[in-house]
């Protein structure tokens, strides 16, 4: 797939990254040459100086030839007159980052009228992504799937836990047998476990099921969820504002901790529910002022990744219940997580993640990464193309790294066992480790020994991609 990116910031960066792995052929275009030269250097990418929202400068991209294009600049409305100039130019599908929550409301009617076929507003999504963690205190990350139905939660493994230290075939059934184990992290690496697979402290667990079948669990092994009364924001900037209008609904206190008077000011008027300080976050005598040990949730987002680490340390050394911190270095997650930081966010993460799942195609319903890519959740719906239909699950000959992890069907959701079969228009949510996966027939490929040949040599149109 041909795929033009204007803008080489962050985000432009990481997803040149990853759809050049995807063996597409990806084109970066830019005003500031220094960001140019870096994504030149490091990627395998064709860069152009130039303005991205210049008929001349797509027409030099090859606008006319391309499959793609993704306008992810600094500026909404920049990106908006990209997309618009593009597809008048011939591209066939474009994709917006538009952020400013004045547009939040007219989203739908920005699409028609540009012909976007995807809007992405990372702070929004970075927000709903937050409010899920707070609502499931306990959890590391809360993703939802089959239009939430489903629910993946990822918990630690502590030590008081009474799975460590046992293979999950010996767990009791009132435990397990409505949920799965569907993926283990230890130590930054990535496992699909099966039942001889023993958990140890420390661990991460993604656990998939119902929702209330996955806050049984949590209760039963000691991680029932805290409610949440009471949070403090550090940094007033647009995921503070998408988020405090969701958490005052779920009927939450909010206080907003902000440098800027000028943004203060501003924010009183965009959030009345909010009480909003002006003040440094990182200052450990206004926090214990503001009764940080009175709070049930903490998230540290101001623009700087380190000043979002110190008031967040700060937040678990006054022993609050949940502290989330925002990053822009997806290097710097890792780090946080080993000081203890219950919650790590990264929009340009939930950015790149949405985009990649547009590209894989419409097979694709939901898409969930783990650490950069090394296990994938993707749901799909079993159509009458499907070869896994009616087979029994045990028959498939499925290898260790892909496992059937939930099928729903009509209202009835199944953690799958060796007996159940797949049906025409199921919902079927697969684990993979080290493939990417685009359709269900690439699992029977996989079965098969033949998913790589098949990947790679399958020729895809948009709907039904690729090999990324």
């Amino acid at each position: 797939m041909k795929i033009i990116i204007i803008g080489a910031g962050k985000v432009g960066y990481s997803l040149a990254e990853h759809l050049s792995k995807g063996k597409h052929h990806v084109t970066i275009i830019d005003k500031n040459f220094n960001a140019l030269s870096k994504a030149d250097e490091s990627l395998e990418i064709l860069s152009i100086k130039g303005n991205g929202a210049s008929a001349n400068i797509l027409i030099e991209a090859g606008i006319g030839m391309t499959d793609l294009l993704i306008a992810v600049t600094s500026s909404d409305e920049v990106n908006m007159v990209c997309c618009l100039t593009a597809k008048k130019l011939g591209v066939k599908h474009t994709i917006a980052r538009i952020r400013d929550p004045e547009y939040a409301h007219e989203l739908s009617l920005l699409k028609e009228e540009l012909d976007l076929d995807l809007i992405i507003n990372p702070e929004q999504a970075a927000a709903e992504e937050i409010a899920n963690v707070l609502n499931f205190s306990t959890a590391i990350n809360v993703e939802s799937f089959a239009k939430g139905r489903v629910t993946m939660v990822e918990i630690k493994v502590t030590e008081d836990m009474p799975i460590v230290g046992t293979m999950l075939r010996d767990i009791p059934g009132r435990l397990t047998s409505s949920i799965l184990i569907g993926v283990v992290v230890r130590d930054n690496e990535v496992f699909v476990p099966r039942g001889d697979f023993v958990l140890k402290e420390n661990d991460s667990i993604c656990i998939i099921g119902k929702p209330s079948n996955i806050y049984s669990f949590c209760k039963l092994v000691g991680k029932c969820p805290l409610k949440i009364k009471n949070v403090l924001i550090v940094g007033g900037g647009r995921i503070a504002v998408y988020l405090a209008k969701i958490l005052a609904e779920m009927d939450m206190k909010i206080k907003i901790i902000e440098i800027d008077k000028d943004k203060c000011l501003q924010l009183s008027e965009q959030i009345p529910e909010a009480l909003i300080i002006h003040g440094d976050g990182t200052d450990e005598e206004l926090l214990k002022s503001e009764n940080i040990s009175d709070m049930d949730g903490f998230i540290a987002m101001t623009g700087m990744d380190e000043e979002n680490l110190m008031s967040a340390l700060l937040a678990k050394q006054n022993e609050v219940k949940k502290v989330i911190a925002k990053v822009s270095r997806v290097n710097y997650i890792n780090i946080i997580k080993n000081l203890g930081i219950d919650s790590v966010i990264s929009p340009k993460l939930i950015t790149t993640n949405q985009i990649l799942k547009y590209v894989r195609g419409n097979h694709v319903e939901s898409l969930y990464r783990i650490i950069e890519g090394q296990a994938e959740m993707t749901e799909y719906i079993a159509d009458s193309t499907c070869k896994l239909l009616n087979i029994k699950i045990k028959k498939l000959g499925l290898p260790h790294n892909i496992i059937i992890a939930t099928i729903v069907r009509k209202n009835e959701i199944v953690i799958p066992h060796g007996n159940d079969v797949i049906k025409e228009g199921d919902r079927v949510i697969v684990i993979s480790k080290n493939l990417k996966i685009t359709h269900l027939n690439d699992v029977a490929a996989a079965a098969a020994g033949g998913i790589q040949s098949e990947l790679q040599n399958g020729i895809k149109s948009l709907g039904d991609i690729i090999n990324m």
